[in-house]
């Protein structure tokens, strides 16, 4: 498992409008497909950042804390 996440893609007139069912809030927009994807994996990128430096602000202070690498 890498870190891939579903893009699920919809044209809306002259707009791609895309969301990611794995990262609730991850949404985005492109006047091509392109540009939706990659407006899509910026959201996705924003928001685990944003999760992580949320769920690290409660671990304990003499917490020992490493990185698991998932492939």
């Amino acid at each position: 498992m890498r870190n891939e996440f579903t893009a699920i893609i919809e044209k809306d007139d002259n707009w791609f409008i895309s969301y990611c069912p794995e990262i609730p809030g991850a949404n985005g927009q492109g006047r091509t497909i392109e540009e939706c994807r990659k407006s899509l994996a910026e959201a996705v990128m924003l928001i685990l950042e944003d999760r992580r430096e949320d769920a690290l602000r409660g671990a304990p202070q003499d917490a020992i804390r490493e990185t698991v690498v998932v492939q």
